[in-house]
């Protein structure tokens, strides 16, 4: 939290003196439906949340929008390498699609029945870095595959 605060310190300023500006959190389902694993990670993800909401108010007229992209569960080189490992305990099959398949049915079910990728999170962040988004501001877009639950 301490590292985003210092961030938007130092360069909203300038982002208001010129009328337009970008912040973008990356935050988590987590900050909105809590497990019980890691409640002191879990927390910070709400605190990202709040503060990008917060942020998203006193810009308001500005130019800047403040904004937060919630990941789910995302398939980098290291998630897989710990799927791997508990493909291997859990009797998940050799082929990563089976692994994959287990892993979204067992641990991180979604409606897309599958994990996200590095670049479906890119893309979320240059929708929301571009012009197309300018009178987005305050909002969370998840890009969970549908983990998360909500009508709202």
């Amino acid at each position: 939290m301490l590292s985003a605060v210092r961030m938007i310190q130092r360069l909203v300023p300038d982002m208001r003196k010129r009328g337009w500006g970008r912040v973008i959190q990356i935050g988590g389902g987590l900050a909105s439906q809590p497990n019980a694993e890691l409640p002191d990670y879990n927390a910070s993800l709400a605190a990202r949340h709040n503060l990008a909401v917060s942020l998203a108010r006193d810009l308001r007229n500005t130019g800047v929008t403040s904004n937060v992209v919630a990941p789910g569960a995302i398939l980098v080189p290291a998630v897989k390498a710990i799927l791997e490992s508990v493909a291997q305990h859990r009797d998940w099959g050799n082929t990563w699609e089976d692994i994959e398949d287990a892993c979204v049915r067992e641990m991180v079910p979604n409606d897309v029945g599958r994990l996200g990728r590095p670049e479906e999170i890119a893309a979320a962040v240059a929708y929301l870095s571009s012009s197309y988004a300018d009178y987005v501001s305050g909002a969370t877009i998840r890009v969970d595959g549908g983990t998360i639950r909500s009508v709202s």
